[in-house]
């Protein structure tokens, strides 16, 4: 093997993947169509979702950027104006605010910052934290220290002894803030107006519910895609199912064509494409269909024409005086008619004129000897005595393409008949250049031949090693091919023990 067949034939990671999804991919074309039109709505879907999401997070920045913008301007203009107010003065004015009602913010004095639940920061919080505090900072720069975050309001404190929306009436909150039946997270702001003074405000953003914007994937969302994506690919299930229905009925009527079963009839509905194959299928049906008819009334007639001339042949050799060549005439002549029969059941696709039967290997393989001394080749054979039971023309054949192959691709040939308890082997070997052993593998392939085999024989086509072990096979045996350890090529033949005959054979 090559270095670029070798690099071809690695185990990459490529190929790996190749394999892995070829196991997983359906085998019908309803399957395969199907899985293909889910996976892409799946990935049509994400794609979609994901550029909505990118755009709601960026709309969602923006308006929660411009909303904290202008809550930081309104808190800072609150802070300047309890900044200009007496230290006296400051509880009044909020109080007259809460009795009030209505005010953006709700305010209070304290001596200190109040403490507050952690809040789970989120992207949107902490960019309207941020800005606030930003805006806070940049208008009034004098203040020492300024406390911007969000709780929830069932943890609001609003003074540092525990004060906290249920301690207060329902008026001084009710329309600054929202508990229910939703609460809403609350912005809280506190700064240093003084030592010792520091001034609470809390409020709501513009939009108080602008975390939940923040999550295109929410519950509903998701139920909807779920929704959005059983609907398409049930209508997408349907028409496949539609469209492949007629494929399937095509191949049903090519399998039972190629069983030589009744054809049955194909749809005249279905698209342009399927009803043009349909009536490719139909004529070439019925060619095929008269082309076999053609060959076995023509095999019929030779089989018919040869049957009568070596009835003739069998009746003449009755008049010859040497036993011998009176049993050897007899044996080809039974032979040729055993041929004629099967060359006819070859057409039609069977076997059932020949029936297993005891053969002596020696006879068989013996004849074959004879004539290949005949031809002037070099052939070596010692008898054993070995009987197998088996298609007498079939195995004749197995053996005749071996020795065939061993005679044109190798030079001295010789065969060998061994049996022990399990099987019997019949081994022909060459004495030629031998396989290369990554070609071993191949030679049982249709139209595969060795460089030297083209050299000395141009006329083969390379099937009849395929052939043989076709035949082998059938009689439950083995054909195994190896390099001779003195060099050549060595056939085996390895038929089961229960194809061996222990009574007396018939020849």
């Amino acid at each position: 093997m090559s270095q670029h067949e070798s690099q071809n034939g690695a185990d990459t990671p490529v190929s790996r993947l190749q394999r892995r999804l070829a196991q997983w991919m359906p085998q019908s074309l309803l399957g395969r169509l199907s899985l293909v039109m889910l996976a892409g709505v799946m990935l049509v879907q994400f794609a979609g979702n994901a550029i909505w999401a990118a755009q709601m997070r960026k709309e969602a920045r923006a308006e929660v950027r411009t909303a904290a913008d202008h809550l930081g301007h309104s808190a800072a203009s609150s802070l300047r104006y309890f900044l200009s107010l007496p230290v006296n003065y400051r509880g009044l004015v909020i109080q007259q605010f809460r009795e009030m009602g209505g005010t953006r913010f709700f305010a209070n004095l304290t001596d200190g910052p109040v403490s507050m639940t952690p809040f789970a920061d989120q992207e949107l919080s902490v960019l309207a934290v941020q800005q606030v505090h930003k805006v806070i900072q940049q208008e009034l720069p004098a203040i020492r220290q300024v406390q911007v975050g969000f709780a929830w309001p069932q943890d609001l404190r609003f003074s540092n002894d525990g004060t906290g929306i249920s301690d207060v009436p329902d008026k001084w909150v009710e329309h600054i803030l929202v508990t229910r039946p939703k609460p809403a997270p609350v912005m809280v702001i506190q700064a240093e107006l003084e030592s010792g003074n520091w001034l609470y405000l809390a409020t709501l953003m513009p939009n108080p519910y602008f975390l939940n914007g923040s999550d295109p994937f929410s519950g509903d969302r998701v139920i909807l895609q779920v929704l959005t994506l059983l609907a398409v690919f049930v209508l997408s299930l349907l028409v496949v199912r539609w469209i492949t229905r007629p494929l399937a009925a095509l191949s049903s009527a090519a399998d039972a064509f190629g069983q030589g079963d009744s054809v049955p009839a194909l749809p005249d509905t279905g698209s342009k494409e399927f009803l043009n194959t349909a009536r490719a299928f139909a004529l070439m049906r019925d060619r095929i269909q008269r082309y076999i008819e053609d060959r076995e009334r023509l095999f019929v007639s030779i089989s018919h024409d040869l049957r009568t001339p070596i009835m003739r042949l069998k009746l003449r050799t009755e008049l010859l005086d040497d036993d011998a060549t009176r049993s050897e005439f007899h044996d080809d002549l039974d032979e040729l008619d055993m041929m004629v029969k099967g060359a006819l059941q070859c057409v039609k696709d069977s076997d059932i004129h020949e029936n297993p039967t005891a053969i002596r290997l020696d006879a068989l393989i013996g004849r074959m000897v004879r004539d290949v001394k005949l031809s002037g080749h070099a052939i070596a054979f010692e008898p054993s005595g070995i009987s197998v039971v088996a298609k007498p023309l079939a195995l004749k054949r197995a053996i005749s393409n071996l020795l065939n192959n061993a005679l044109h691709y190798g030079k001295d040939v010789g065969i060998a008949v061994q049996q022990t308890e399990s099987y019997v082997d019949i081994m022909i070997r060459d004495h030629g250049p031998g396989v290369p052993e990554q070609a071993l593998a191949t030679l049982f392939d249709p139209y595969v031949r060795l460089e030297h085999g083209r050299q000395s024989n141009q006329s083969g086509m390379g099937l009849g090693l395929g052939i043989a072990r076709d035949i082998v096979q059938a009689h439950h045996g083995q054909l195994i091919l190896q390099n001779a350890p003195g060099g050549g090529l060595l056939a085996c033949i390895r038929l089961p023990v229960s194809n061996h005959d222990q009574s007396q054979p018939a020849s």
